[in-house]
């Protein structure tokens, strides 16, 4: 298992900075995923989380020591709610393709906004969580001295992703606007904390997010609305 362990530990210097490869692969997955996502493609899923495995290795830097020496809780936390929406997601869109009898090189789903209900539900989990997150990570603390402000960024990054993500696999537009609403806390306290490569990817894909609203706006205003599979167990 040396060889295993070696590539796990794999470091990329530049200057005086190291970095982890696992962190550079990850984000590298993540963004493949964001395009998948762009373009309404059911393999965004599975690449998605395998970004995410790896990047929670990486966060997580108290059971596997990072060069940072630094534990971003709610950046490691996220990566694991960030699978478990992604396999809701990955069912989701599949069970629309279905329905929908969609072709596999075809979009997938023809986006929508959220209606007024979904997006008062999602606005009062997103407020109500980062109340309650920012407390509860204080009080398990950082494992350095973490400033008050440090835990209601990362609750907000947090919450804000599971938003994001869920809004994605609902198909809504909305899920673009939240990607921009965490890009602008997140990119700041990744350079913060010094995990450069994720701090490059989330700022090169909040230029990836405004084009893909685009897309998706378009889409949702030309395409016929799917059948959902929600509409037609309700039926």
């Amino acid at each position: 298992m040396n060889w295993l362990e070696k590539l796990f530990e794999a470091q990329l210097t530049i200057g005086s900075q190291h970095i982890l490869w696992r962190e550079v692969v990850g984000n590298v997955f993540g963004f493949a995923s964001a395009i998948g996502g762009m373009r309404r493609r059911i393999w965004a899923w599975p690449i998605g989380i395998l970004g995410n495995v790896l990047l929670f290795t990486v966060f997580f830097g108290v059971a596997f020591s990072n060069p940072q020496h630094e534990t971003l809780l709610g950046q490691a936390g996220r990566q694991v709610f960030f699978i478990i929406t992604s396999i809701y997601g990955w069912y989701r869109w599949n069970a629309v393709r279905r329905l929908n009898a969609s072709d596999e090189d075809a979009p997938v789903i023809t986006p929508r906004w959220a209606t007024a209900r979904e997006r008062l539900g999602y606005l009062g989990f997103w407020v109500g969580g980062v109340v309650v997150l920012q407390w509860v990570f204080s009080l398990i603390g950082a494992g350095w001295p973490a400033p008050r402000w440090y835990f209601w960024c990362d609750a907000w990054i947090f919450v804000g992703s599971i938003v994001a993500t869920y809004a994605m696999a609902r198909g809504w537009n909305d899920f673009w606007l939240a990607w921009i609403g965490v890009d602008l806390v997140g990119v700041p306290l990744l350079v913060h904390s010094k995990f450069y490569p994720s701090a490059v990817l989330y700022a090169v894909y909040a230029g990836l997010v405004l084009y893909g609203f685009f897309v998706w706006l378009k889409a949702s205003r030309v395409e016929e609305p799917d059948r959902e599979p929600e509409a037609v167990a309700a039926a």
